[in-house]
């Protein structure tokens, strides 16, 4: 693998948000970093680290009562109960700089072609409260602050989290600029599931074939047919076989051919791609590390098969 990847890799020490034993190991976007480095697929130079989102970029899509009382420590009960992780200021600078994570990885997107958040993804986190463990919006974030600099007019999210991404459908519910794609198991959080633009609702035990797929046949539809200028990739590792909030049975390899769907499909038509990481709660979290690292991989190997051109 070369010094130099065609891409940077946005990281930064406070993604970790401060969740100790729970559940998601937020300790993962460190342990990313470090397999890139120890098995010398990027060097220190390919890394940048983010600033966090301004509070004018995050009210672009959050109500000012939810963000200044993540800022002030003045959730309630139901609202910490709601989002399900301890609060902590460590944890609300981690979705700041989350936020700011994905606006960059998405600027520069627009001129390599691919922009990678080791971080992000926050796709259960609604404008005037957060769910399952996602506080702040980061992709609608950027999706929203891109708009208004003029930079993108039109966006596609692909959601391929293992679970329905209900914060993004609800935010961009009616919204003709931005189409949400979201491929997901149906029996599994969250219960209500609003209707993103497509919906594919996936049964329990779903392996490789069926979601590769489905995957394909819409994606590669949607793609040409509503032209975005940005893809927004939320790519979780947790549709994989062997993780613990999971219930479909992707492996390794199956999640490797998921990316390159995506990445492959965007390039040949000259958009560009945002990557967030989304979730992934493997009951061996080198295993999520594994996946996450993979998805790099496989835009790079894209890349440079497919090249881009920015329109």
């Amino acid at each position: 693998m070369s010094a130099s990847l065609p891409f940077k890799l946005i990281y930064h020490n406070g993604y970790d948000l401060n969740f100790g034993s729970h559940v998601f190991p937020s300790r993962k976007y460190r342990l990313i970093r470090e397999r890139m480095l120890a098995e010398g697929f990027a060097t220190l130079d390919d890394f940048q680290v983010p600033e966090p989102a301004t509070d004018e970029q995050i009210l672009l899509v959050h109500e000012e009562g939810w963000v200044r009382r993540l800022q002030r420590g003045t959730l309630n009960y139901d609202e910490i109960l709601r989002l399900e992780v301890p609060y902590s200021r460590q944890m609300v600078q981690g979705f700041w700089l989350a936020a700011g994570g994905t606006l960059l990885a998405a600027r520069n997107a627009l001129t390599d072609g691919i922009g990678y958040n080791i971080g992000g993804g926050f796709h259960h986190a609604f404008p005037g409260h957060g769910e399952g463990f996602c506080a702040i919006h980061d992709v609608a974030v950027a999706i929203r602050s891109l708009q208004k600099e003029g930079l993108i007019g039109k966006a596609l999210v692909i959601d391929l989290d293992n679970h329905h991404g209900n914060g993004t459908a609800v935010i961009f519910h009616g919204d003709k600029s931005v189409i949400t794609i979201s491929l997901h198991q149906l029996n599994n959080y969250p219960h209500e599931k609003p209707p993103s633009t497509i919906d594919v609702h996936l049964e329990d035990g779903a392996g490789d074939t069926e979601y590769l797929q489905k995957l394909g046949d819409v994606f590669r539809l949607a793609v040409p047919g509503f032209k975005p200028d940005m893809i927004f990739y939320v790519a979780g590792a947790d549709p994989y076989c062997e993780d613990q909030l999971g219930g479909l049975n992707l492996t390794l390899e199956g999640l490797k051919q998921r990316d390159a769907i995506v990445f492959e499909t965007a390039l040949t038509h000259h958009i560009p791609v945002a990557v967030t990481l989304a979730g992934g709660y493997a009951y061996n979290v080198e295993d999520t590390v594994t996946i996450h690292t993979n998805t790099a991989k496989a835009a790079v190997a894209a890349l440079r098969d497919i090249g881009y051109r920015a329109k």
